[in-house]
């Protein structure tokens, strides 16, 4: 258990920091004084930056999907996908952070081919992500049938532009216009009323 807590910690930290500094200006002593470790500590968990930075963001993705889902089960379906839509875009402090992190993913992907390869894997498994989303809801009635990977496709794709404006802070684009936007185009496709569902 102590060795699931401190990667834990680790990923956490790594997180933050590359979030906070950028991946090509973090040492591994940073992460490691973040996360309360030793530096040989950290390297027996993640010999190498490439290894940390790649970890972590598969770690960042999973904690946002794990709280999307606690009651896929039980709730609406269009519930879910509301929240998944949401946590596409940087709607709070910690889906902030996410961002920055897709942000050096996309960077760092377009000049070294092992990132970009596990860039378009993490695209599919977001994309996996909303399509089981929209596939339970057609399975139980809730939505209208529609081309499952098309719709998947489209909100990755606004999500994106959105989200790029959102964390430029652009003036005339604010979270409740893309969230409006998005939620518009899922009505129409599945036969939903306009306005997102809360929760």
């Amino acid at each position: 258990m102590r060795t699931a807590d401190t990667r834990e910690r680790i990923l956490t930290a790594a997180c933050e920091v590359i979030a906070e500094t950028g991946f090509e200006k973090i040492r591994m002593r940073m992460v490691a004084e973040r996360a309360g470790v030793s530096t040989a500590l950290l390297h027996y968990h993640f010999d190498t930056r490439e290894k940390l930075f790649t970890e972590a963001m598969t770690h960042s993705f999973a904690n946002t999907a794990v709280d999307v889902d606690r009651d896929a089960e039980t709730a609406p379906a269009a519930v879910i996908l509301g929240r998944i839509v949401r946590n596409l875009l940087p709607t709070d402090p910690v889906l902030h952070q996410d961002w920055r992190l897709w942000q050096e993913l996309w960077v760092r992907a377009l000049r070294d081919e092992t990132t970009r390869v596990f860039a378009v894997d993490l695209y599919g498994q977001l994309h996996a992500w909303v399509a089981g989303a929209v596939r339970r809801g057609i399975a139980t009635g809730e939505f209208a049938a529609t081309d499952v990977d098309d719709l998947s496709t489209l909100v990755l794709s606004l999500s994106d532009g959105y989200g790029i404006r959102l964390m430029l802070r652009d003036p005339t684009v604010t979270l409740d216009t893309a969230l409006t936007s998005i939620w518009r185009h899922v009505a129409a496709a599945l036969g939903l009323p306009e306005t997102m569902p809360a929760g």
